[in-house]
């Protein structure tokens, strides 16, 4: 029988993974295809004759890019984590609805577009990638309102529509614009972290962070979700405004990660995954501990792409599939049995 969660020991556990968190974090902040001395950071930036190149790599490259990663992961984890449970299906990711189809194609048009300018320090790329995933999650929940009584399924079914409709649509435009344009369009698909401006990573770290802790707060609700809708409005759940409150907040920190990183997979399947097969299924542990731990994976997998093919860089969706596959597979053969669903 499993332990009562307690607020100690669910305080014990998120700092735990907090300062691994941090560790990896310092240790991902050293390694790269140039040598950075602290000694050299601590002291500065120098003077505009002559600038502090370690202090510039360190903290106007590799450390926004870090910390891109972590926000990226823990959006795309706790993401994970709500779809699996409004949608009660265990295959549910944050790209489910479309969301990924869509941002694709505010992408693509962005590029075919050639526009230039930039929005706090993004590009065109990024702010049509927020808008199209955006668009796509309405659309999609418009849908499946108009179902009614099978709500889940309506949404199931409007999301496999449109995503297939959207990205019939990538595929026309992607045959009829150039090649450097297709390039840059499929490079961003498969995922890639670029440094931005401090400002964006504060609005974006604010959004995220807020999101995943008003996720915290209805962690109660989702577990009473999780054991379908009429036993949860049984327990006095009120389950129209919960699944509303929680699709919302879950899409959106998703479409800000796709704006920030483009196409990342497997985080927002394998890590919540990862985290109940360990920890148990009760979100208010398993939200806090799978934003961390997707903010862990997905620094790891964004050092190994800047270093692989070093002086170039492998996407980092490429990395999350070849690592984290293999990763959730030893998890479920040696963790299957402490979660009911899986039996």
């Amino acid at each position: 029988m499993e332990q009562l969660l307690t607020s100690k020991k669910l305080i014990a556990k998120v700092a735990l993974a907090l300062a691994v968190l941090a560790a990896v974090v310092f240790v991902c902040s050293r390694i790269g295809t140039e040598d950075v001395s602290l000694k050299a950071v601590l002291a500065g930036p120098g003077t505009q004759a002559a600038p502090n190149p370690d202090y510039e790599i360190f903290i106007r490259i590799r450390l926004p890019r870090i910390i891109l990663a972590g926000l990226v992961g823990a959006a795309l984890a706790c993401a994970g984590v709500v779809f699996q449970v409004l949608l009660r299906n265990p295959l549910a990711d944050p790209y489910i609805l479309g969301i990924s189809s869509g941002a694709g194609l505010g992408a693509i048009i962005a590029v075919i577009s050639g526009f230039n300018w930039t929005l706090w320090g993004r590009s065109p790329i990024a702010v049509f990638a927020f808008g199209g995933a955006l668009g796509t999650v309405w659309l999609v929940w418009f849908i499946g309102r108009l179902t009614g009584k099978f709500h889940v399924t309506g949404l199931l079914l409007a999301g496999v529509v449109v995503n297939a409709f959207f990205s019939a649509l990538m595929m026309f435009l992607t045959s009829i614009a150039k090649s450097d344009q297709v390039y840059s369009t499929i490079f961003w698909l498969m995922g890639n972290m670029k440094e931005g401006d401090f400002l964006v990573l504060w609005i974006a770290a604010g959004c995220i962070i807020g999101g995943i802790v008003a996720l915290f707060y209805i962690g109660p609700q989702l577990n009473a979700l999780s054991f379908g809708a009429d036993d949860a409005g049984s327990m006095g759940v009120d389950v129209v405004r919960t699944r509303t409150i929680a699709f919302g907040i879950a899409a959106g920190i998703t479409a800000v990660a796709v704006s920030l990183s483009g196409l990342i997979g497997f985080v927002g399947l394998v890590v919540p995954h990862g985290v109940r097969l360990v920890f148990g299924p009760d979100h208010r542990q398993l939200l806090p501990l799978s934003g961390i731990t997707g903010a862990i994976f997905l620094v790891i997998a964004d050092t190994l792409a800047r270093i692989v093919v070093a002086p170039a860089q492998l996407p980092v969706g490429v990395v999350t599939a070849i690592v984290g596959g293999p990763f959730f597979l030893i998890l479920l053969v040696k963790y299957s049995r402490k979660v009911s669903w899986l039996k």
